[in-house]
């Protein structure tokens, strides 16, 4: 009978050890690649769409020196599209943290990435504006700067209307459904901040599709 030294036994103890280690910290890379390919590969549904009603009004005074003559105003009912999303591409390896069947996720801010405003959604309010009245008169160009105007104030106002918040809610259920189906049972998802990120969108009002009045 053969009987090993202690050196060797701790030795090849040691070499099992290293390998199982390895094996382990292979499958959570396997593991950690495999999620991040589903998350990335789930840009196209972690969307939110939203559609916000505005009413755009405005006046044009006529003035004969210094004294107001007349006023003309215009009404109407408009709609804006927006869709909002976050660029999974952002998401770095320290952004998925896995134990065994427990997953945390930090998510990218959410993002606007498409804001259109229509101008076959316009509606003028006959009952209400007066556009055409004595030595005053409101144009196409009056109408385009109204809605330009509209358009502004409803991107500024976006970060106050709860789309933060619902685009957030409708992206934790989505990934819930997407990681539950990997085999995960306890899924922790944040995100890097509540910002809501607006890129510059050229106002797409067309004067052509206007109403000369």
């Amino acid at each position: 009978m053969k009987v090993k030294s202690p050196i060797t036994s701790i030795l090849t103890y040691t070499i099992m050890l290293f390998v199982l280690a390895s094996i382990a910290s292979s499958c959570k890379k396997n593991d950690r690649a495999l999620v991040v390919g589903k998350i990335q590969n789930a840009s196209d549904l972690a969307t939110t769409e939203f559609v916000i009603d505005k009413i755009v009004f405005g006046t044009k005074t006529k003035k004969l020196a210094f004294f107001k003559i007349n006023e003309a105003s215009f009404m109407a009912y408009s709609q804006a599209k927006v869709k909002t999303g976050i660029d999974l591409s952002k998401i770095k390896e320290s952004d998925v943290r896995i134990e065994g069947d427990k997953i945390h996720l930090r998510l990218p801010p959410i993002e606007v990435i498409n804001f259109s405003y229509p101008p076959a959604s316009f509606v003028e309010d006959s009952l209400i504006s007066n556009p055409k009245i004595f030595l005053n008169k409101i144009n196409i160009r009056d109408q385009e700067e109204f809605f330009r105007l509209a358009e502004l104030d409803i991107r500024e106002n976006l970060q106050y209307m709860g789309i933060v918040k619902t685009t957030q809610n409708h992206t934790r259920q989505m990934f819930n459904v997407l990681l539950g189906s990997l085999g995960y049972k306890e899924i922790y998802i944040n995100f890097e901040n509540d910002n809501l990120i607006i890129s510059q969108v050229n106002l797409l009002v067309n004067p052509e599709t206007l109403v000369e009045q």
